[in-house]
């Protein structure tokens, strides 16, 4: 009873926060939302990308692949890619978890 507790206790709950790009981000505005994506995967949060597509650029979600992965290279000293980016619906959707420290 009490190691379950004292265990349940040393537990970290990972949050999944999400940061959300658009197909017109600029390079200085994607740097800045990197910078906080690398601040909650070093906190061992995962992290949600999600790239809201409008109207006709629905038809251009290939370069919505492009941006999740061209952000991906930007927090990929710290992050391991648990789901590609993937077209949902208006959403390219990719998931983040934290590396693991060896």
């Amino acid at each position: 009873m009490k190691r379950e507790k004292e265990a349940r206790k040393n537990q970290k709950v990972v949050e999944l926060k999400e940061i959300q790009l658009s197909m017109t981000i600029e390079l200085h505005d994607m740097e800045v939302k990197a910078k906080n994506a690398n601040k909650f995967l070093l906190q061992g949060n995962k992290v949600k990308v999600a790239l809201r597509m409008r109207g006709r650029q629905q038809a251009y979600f290939m370069k919505g692949i492009e941006i999740c992965k061209q952000f991906y290279g930007l927090v990929e000293e710290n992050a391991v890619m648990d789901k590609e980016p993937k077209v949902e619906g208006r959403n390219v959707l990719m998931i983040l978890s934290p590396k693991t420290q060896k």
